[in-house]
């Protein structure tokens, strides 16, 4: 019995011999972008096989008064081996259904090979002459043939690493960055809130597996295979990363990752799960906020069956500092048609301009933690606009009306001290000012001049023409 695209292997007396890896377990294949199905495995594990073989008998002969009449002695599988690369990580007894525990040491990519010895032992009953002359005895031989089957792999490693911020009002920031892909974390403790990144989920078998093919010395026929791997399916999901309890559990506040294309041109034609139709990012960081996070009580899952770890902290970089922004707008000038505002913003601690002008670069792909210059901005009249040095931003609008400015700060996670947010509001209109009054009043003067001209000189006339009717 072997698979359809088993590799197969003859030699003398033993043909259609095989070993086909069944399944590696736990693991998960993540579909990243189209070509891109890597297989993650966790670093311990089980592998299940099938090995499988048909013992070929040499041909009765029988030559004058000679004849030899073959048998099998024994036959099996004698031992089966685990390969990671070239290193043997470990060894089981022969079985044709082989169920291998390994435990791998290293992680990142490798080949798991499943390699299996079997041996058959022929015996041949070979006798000579007739009658009272004959004689007869025996005549041994061995086979062996190694087969094996390989699958690449990644072995899946999970080390996260976490950063804390406290927010003026007293609640807690938590970011978490792992660079390879990963599910999210529990805030554990008495609160039942969880953070999950932009990969779901589906099972599906191994369509390789439906049939099996029987081979005989009479041919090869099909049968429906009754054991079925079933493998879990990471994707990118358009619903994308989200926290929960919605209502009582931790704000998700930032995401970050490594951009990629739509896997779903190259994933299976009935696979309908929800794939995210367009570019994305990957989750590589989350970031979040609430009012109670302990952070030896955090657990981080991975997108593989059991694989958790506790973040760690770089020296130095465990607490950040998160104050308010103080921001104000104000109208400093007016022209009739427009109107300037100034705008500035400055730590409420300590009254030092905060800078968001960055000359450097303009838009920065994503990175980790680290200290970075600010990326935040201030909204206003439907415009980004940058404090320069000075903490001040100028604007000109030209509709009268309610500005508000908006300070949209950037991630705490990349600057120390980071800010929350603040905003500001000011009103201008053209007649709110004395001189625009008088301009009002001039310009209608000046309006009304040609009507006022006109009415007095038709007045004259009338009174020049006037005739006296009394007698």
């Amino acid at each position: 019995m072997h698979p359809p695209d088993a590799e197969l292997t003859d030699n003398q007396s033993i043909v259609d011999a095989h070993a086909s890896l069944f399944a590696v377990q736990p693991s998960t294949r993540l579909h990243r972008e189209p070509g891109d199905a890597t297989l993650y495995v966790a670093p311990e594990g089980t592998v299940r096989g099938l090995v499988d073989y048909r013992v070929r008998l040499p041909g009765n002969r029988s030559v004058g008064n000679r004849s030899v009449e073959w048998g099998v002695a024994d036959q099996g599988v004698t031992e089966v081996r685990l390969l990671a690369g070239d290193d043997v990580v470990a060894r089981a007894d022969g079985s044709q259904t082989p169920v291998v525990d390994y435990a791998l040491e290293d992680s990142g990519s490798t080949t798991l090979t499943l390699e299996a010895d079997i041996e058959v032992q022929l015996q041949g009953e070979a006798s000579v002459g007739e009658g009272s002359a004959e004689r007869s005895g025996s005549i041994a031989r061995t086979d062996t043939v190694t087969v094996t089957d390989s699958i690449d792999v990644s072995v899946y490693d999970l080390g996260a690493y976490s950063y804390e911020a406290t927010y003026p009002n007293g609640d807690t920031g938590l970011a978490i960055h792992q660079t390879a892909p990963w599910h999210g974390f529990a805030l554990g403790g008495d609160d039942d809130g969880r953070v999950r990144g932009v990969w779901r989920y589906y099972t599906a078998r191994d369509t390789g597996w439906d049939v099996l093919n029987a081979s005989s010395a009479g041919g090869t026929t099909q049968r429906a295979s009754e054991a079925l791997p079933v493998y879990v399916h990471a994707y990118p999901a358009h619903v994308g990363p989200r926290a929960e309890p919605i209502r009582d559990g931790p704000t998700l506040v930032d995401t970050w990752g490594t951009g990629h294309g739509s896997p779903a041109p190259s994933m299976h034609e009935n696979v309908t799960v929800g794939v995210v139709d367009g570019p994305y990012n990957r989750t590589d960081g989350l970031a979040v906020r609430h009012e109670d996070i302990d952070a030896d009580d955090i657990v981080v899952s991975g997108i593989v069956r059991n694989v958790t770890a506790r973040p760690s902290t770089f020296v130095g970089q465990e607490t950040r500092t998160i104050r308010r922004s103080n921001l104000t707008i104000e109208r400093i000038d007016t022209d009739g048609d427009s109107a300037t505002l100034r705008i500035e913003l400055r730590d409420e601690t300590t009254g030092a301009p905060i800078v968001l002008d960055n000359p450097i670069l303009e838009e920065r792909s994503a990175t980790p933690i680290g200290v970075q210059p600010r990326d935040g901005y201030i909204t206003v009249a439907n415009q980004r606009v940058r404090t320069n040095t000075s903490g001040v931003a100028v604007v000109t609008v030209d509709e009268p009306g309610s500005y508000t400015a908006t300070y949209e700060p950037e991630s705490w996670r990349a600057n120390d001290p980071a800010y929350v947010g603040d905003s500001d509001s000011v009103s201008w209109h053209p007649l709110w000012e004395l001189s625009e009054w008088l301009r009002l009043l001039y310009h209608g003067a000046v309006a009304l001049a040609p009507f006022l001209v006109a009415l007095y000189a038709g007045y004259r006339i009338s009174a020049f023409l006037q005739i006296d009717q009394h007698p």
